[in-house]
């Protein structure tokens, strides 16, 4: 969370995009003009059929303690006809191409999710008016109208509110994928002892971090991590050589987890809770990561043919890991991305624009193509990643146009949700109407 290089989520259902979506500029609409300055022109095709949200079964009990989230299927929406496209073109959601996609008013928002929404979109406002915005839809003043309002706005009237300040719009060709995060709790300790082996590390010190876009402006939103040796930035330590032992003896650790698979998986995650042994609980969160790539294994096992049926769940791939010969370490190092974390005294967790993530109503995205603290519709073939979310977060595997992560909370349910969750359908970005206005070429 909070910046970090979270990595979700490659257990099993969840497929990690390794690069950014292909898409290229629209084509502008027979008889008139393209805007002068570049800007691809938004198109009034027909409208995309949307989804109603239902709530989540969650059965009990579950085989080996876990909680069974059965998924409650939906009719995903149909997104807009989108032309083909140059993959290498789309490196923002302006070069994938824009359409309105009609009134909020006809997603029929339920008062209880948009009460939700709009609580996190006036966190999101602060950041929405000073931060840059990398997706090219919009300017900080195009906020300020709905930031204005949102404040006195009554969540009792919060689908009133979507409805009025803000305009659909879809990114390319507005097919999604979602998948889900949460915040997990395992066994931890502030001090080694034994049971509690597993180091968690805070940030080194030679740890190097470089905004690509200093260097090529183009390369916004991208960055590189590694260390100085000599004069020259090399590859940082991967997860194989840190668990060897790269960082030892430098008084780095914050804490030691119990279980190894256990904490493996709140990297995935980013942050977590650590239940410590006289039963207080310390939480932690993203700081750093090593500048490796993400390697899903849920994918790459899949791939290799080695998982069972049932196995494509986190729950799943934790029960495959456990009963390799080595606990799963060998597999586990097949990632070599390490996340780094540090201490959570306040609300949390954090997300990538600083501001606590909310059950149910925060979404991670691609800066690049949806402005963080952005409203988001997801019209997707399960019920419960439909409805009406708030891009607060990022993470190193949600990569390109319409790939969603969505937030879950803390506890059984959270866990059982999100370590399910794979869903697609119909995207839908909700951008202020100055924004929209200026993307049609001012009409």
């Amino acid at each position: 969370m909070a910046g970090r290089y979270r990595i979700l989520k490659s257990f099993g259902c969840t497929v990690a995009l390794a690069s950014l979506a292909a898409c290229g500029s629209i084509i502008p609409a027979s008889g008139r003009p393209a805007p002068s300055a570049g800007v691809p022109p938004v198109v009034q095709p027909a409208q995309p059929r949307v989804a109603s949200s239902a709530v989540p079964r969650v059965v009990r009990p579950a085989p080996a303690g876990e909680v069974a989230a059965v998924p409650t299927p939906a009719i995903p929406g149909t997104p807009l006809p989108a032309p083909a496209v140059d993959a290498a073109a789309a490196v923002t959601a302006v070069t994938a191409g824009v359409q309105p996609a009609g009134d909020v008013a006809r997603l029929g928002l339920s008062a209880e999710a948009a009460a939700r929404a709009l609580a996190a979109f006036r966190t999101s406002c602060p950041s929405l008016l000073r931060r840059a915005d990398a997706s090219g839809l919009t300017r900080n003043e195009d906020w300020r109208p709905a930031c204005d309002a949102a404040r006195g706005w009554a969540d009792s009237e919060a689908p009133r509110f979507f409805e009025s300040q803000f305009t659909l719009v879809q990114v390319g060709d507005g097919r999604g994928l979602a998948t889900g995060y949460y915040e997990p709790e395992i066994l931890g300790s502030r001090t080694r002892q034994p049971g509690y082996e597993v180091p968690v590390y805070g940030v080194p010190s030679d740890l190097v971090e470089a905004d690509l876009a200093a260097f090529v402006p183009s390369l916004a939103g991208q960055r590189i991590r590694g260390r100085i040796e000599g004069n020259r930035l090399v590859p940082y330590a991967n997860r194989a050589d840190i668990e060897s032992g790269a960082l030892a003896g430098r008084g780095l650790e914050i804490a030691w987890a119990a279980d190894p698979v256990e904490f493996f998986f709140l990297q995935i995650q980013g942050s977590g809770r650590l239940r410590l042994p006289d039963g207080s609980v310390m939480r932690i969160g993203y700081a750093g990561q090593n500048g490796h790539s993400y390697v899903g294994i849920g994918r790459m096992l899949r791939d290799r043919g080695v998982l069972q049926p049932g196995e494509a769940s986190m729950q799943g791939l934790m029960s495959y890991l456990r009963r390799q010969d080595d606990g799963g370490a060998s597999v586990m190092r097949e990632n070599p991305s390490f996340i780094f974390f540090r201490e959570l005294t306040g609300a949390g967790p954090l997300g990538s624009l600083g501001v606590p993530v909310v059950a149910r109503a925060s979404v991670a995205a691609d800066p690049a193509f949806v402005p963080l603290g952005a409203p988001v519709w997801l019209a997707f073939d399960r019920a419960e990643a439909t409805g009406l979310w708030i891009a607060q977060d990022t993470g190193g595997a949600i990569r390109g146009a319409n790939r969603f992560d969505t937030f879950w909370g803390a506890g059984d349910e959270a866990r059982a949700i999100s370590g399910g969750m794979s869903s697609r359908g119909a995207a839908l970005i909700l951008l202020p109407h100055a924004s929209v206005t200026r993307l049609n070429g001012g009409r």
